[in-house]
């Protein structure tokens, strides 16, 4: 029943992408290709930025972030243009690929490229403060820009702004609703609400570049471990900002817990994934020892932040556990 709803939800993204999607990128340099409903009309979003008006219908929209991938995939909008993470340099993995093939690179994370947004005509741009503040009064000049504060820990929230300025609110009521329910059947196969509090799941992740992350409740992950009623370790308390507490590979040990979840931000070697599993304090583990100690798709767990994103993960958590 857990991959019905999954597939419920990738079903609506499906019927409705014909008719939300932007037009192929052979036609991105019509010169009236941002018309967006075609009569004009307009409505107001209250962004982190202010009021923005946006086009009723937008028919091509440029994201600026992951997260905001996986929502206009979820509502059935195939955006013209979307950036990509330094460490992948492609789109999520975890989506359906047929409806990536069209979309234009315009840049990484934080970093896009104005010149190639422009190009594509967009009559929406959606992103957030946190990563393209200072570039907002340029995106805004090329087209209605709509911005949340910041990412992670706000993901469902920001799911409901970004669908709004869509035109999919109705859409995205379903997809929650969906999505609830499948939270729900897990946390049940799972033993029940008090079966899936007493499991302590530990979110580790190796970071190419940087120190490893043992992640906190404020953040995308935290929040979907949440839904289940899933427990966590007590080092997550101590989460700087409730977001993670950074270790060294010697401090390995603090990772421990009945469960872990592990992935690398990049390359597996250069994170420091590759020294530290199989290593003696690895080794030492409660979750290594019972064979609770899981691998899992960085691009999935941590870049998503999104519901495809979500109700993938839970279904890997059922698995993992029951």
């Amino acid at each position: 029943m857990n991959r019905r709803i999954t597939a419920s939800a990738l079903a609506l993204a499906c019927a409705v992408a014909l008719a939300a999607c932007g037009s192929d990128s052979d036609d991105s340099d019509s010169s009236d290709a941002g018309n967006g409903s075609g009569d004009g009309a307009t409505r107001t979003v209250e962004t982190a930025m202010g009021p923005v008006e946006v086009p009723e219908n937008p028919q091509r929209v440029v994201v600026l972030d992951t997260a905001e991938l996986d929502t206009v995939i979820t509502l059935g909008v195939i955006p013209v243009g979307a950036v990509q993470a330094d460490a992948t340099q492609e789109f999520l993995d975890y989506l359906p690929q047929d409806q990536l093939s069209d979309i234009e690179v315009v840049g990484n994370i934080a970093a896009p490229n104005l010149e190639t947004i422009d190009r594509l005509h967009p009559d929406l741009i959606i992103g957030s403060k946190v990563r393209d503040e200072e570039r907002y009064d340029e995106l805004s000049a090329i087209a209605p820009t709509v911005f949340s504060e910041t990412v992670g820990a706000p993901w469902k929230e920001n799911f409901l702004m970004h669908a709004e300025a869509l035109g999919k609110s109705e859409e995205a009521e379903q997809v929650i609703a969906d999505y609830e329910a499948h939270a729900a059947e897990v946390t049940e196969a799972l033993g029940g609400a008090e079966a899936a509090a007493d499991i302590e799941v530990t979110m580790l992740r190796f970071i190419e570049g940087g120190n490893t992350r043992l992640y906190g409740r404020d953040n995308y992950i935290g929040g979907v471990l949440a839904d289940l009623g899933l427990g966590r370790p007590a080092i997550t308390d101590e989460a700087t900002d409730g977001f993670a507490v950074e270790i060294s590979p010697e401090q390995i040990d603090q990772a421990d817990a009945d469960v872990i979840y592990y992935a690398s931000y990049g390359d597996p070697d250069a994170s420091g994934e590759e020294g530290a599993v199989g290593g003696p304090l690895w080794e030492d583990l409660t979750a290594v020892q019972e064979n609770r100690a899981f691998p899992v798709n960085d691009q999935l767990w941590y870049l998503g932040i999104g519901y495809t994103a979500a109700n993938q993960i839970i279904d890997e958590i059922e698995e993992t556990l029951t």
